[in-house]
């Protein structure tokens, strides 16, 4: 039997300290694999996503990501943007812009805009829509939240990934979550990547603090999600929650983490979410 050896990474995301963020494992020569090979390796790795650089369809691409997690495959997620990027310079992909690389994805082409060594994308337009009363109701007791008097707002947001998004008055309230796997699958509506949670941060080094849940995917919590961040940027934006154009979020901390996620409201009528990715692991898949 031939061996075939297929170039692999495996990034940390929204860190610049090694095992500190979210991990994405990059399978650098994703044209040699079909649907069926990618979706196995990235249940194998067992991570939130692994994803697949591939040649591109669409001139104005740099490169085509493909993204899946352990269950299914994503049209976008953020920290795989942000880690596969950074595996894509690291690998000799060279942007065809000027200071910003044009990613191919399910959701379109999204730029990722290149800021020394930190990397920020461009969110794709979010689409906001209200939840009913009951479901949040449902919802932030799958969570483990009894008093709804501490809910500010909740709203669904769709920004490839889709998530039913939900404010909290205090980090005490978003840290002090424990959520029920199952009751949240079987309450969420089909198609939803999951719970995003966000409260006011009281530590000088961010402004708040975010916790993601997608059980729906197989991921028990997320330890740093750049799209759960830009879910809640489009609701910080709608909804004038903060009296500043550039923020900093910060999540991980249940899970021993340290990630933090630089947020720009309004860069050319865009919202970027941006961070730092580093390399861990490179080396390489063996594939019959």
């Amino acid at each position: 039997m031939s061996i075939n050896k297929i170039r692999f990474s495996q990034a940390d995301v929204f860190t610049g300290v090694p095992y500190k963020g979210n991990p994405v494992a990059v399978i650098i020569d994703g044209d040699q694999l079909t649907d069926t090979e990618m979706q196995a390796i990235a249940n194998w790795t067992h991570l939130s996503e692994t994803t697949f650089i591939c040649s591109p369809t669409n001139p104005e691409a740099d490169y085509r990501l493909r993204i899946f997690t352990p269950h299914e495959e994503l049209p976008f997620a953020g920290h795989p943007t942000v880690g596969s990027a950074r595996v894509a310079l690291n690998n000799g992909i060279k942007p065809a812009h000027d200071g910003y690389l044009v990613q191919e994805c399910g959701k379109g082409l999204v730029k990722i805009y290149i800021n020394g060594d930190q990397l920020s994308f461009a969110l794709p337009e979010p689409k906001i829509s209200p939840v009913a009363d009951e479901l949040v109701s449902h919802v932030a007791r799958a969570l483990g939240l009894e008093d709804l008097s501490k809910i500010t707002l909740t709203e669904m947001v769709d920004v490839g990934a889709i998530w039913l998004t939900m404010g909290l008055k205090s980090v005490q309230d978003v840290l002090s979550l424990d959520p029920q796997d199952e009751q949240l699958v079987k309450l969420l509506p089909t198609g939803t990547t999951g719970v995003t949670v966000f409260g006011p941060q009281t530590s000088a080094d961010s402004d708040l603090e975010v916790r993601s849940f997608a059980p729906v995917e197989g991921v028990h919590e997320d330890p740093v999600c750049g799209s759960g961040n830009g879910a809640v940027a489009a609701l910080i934006k709608e909804h004038h929650l903060l009296n500043k154009q550039k923020y900093i979020a910060s999540q991980g901390q249940k899970m021993g983490r340290n990630g933090i996620i630089n947020v720009d409201l309004d860069a050319n009528d865009q919202i970027l979410v941006g961070g730092h990715a580093v390399e861990c692991i490179t080396g390489q898949l063996l594939h019959p």
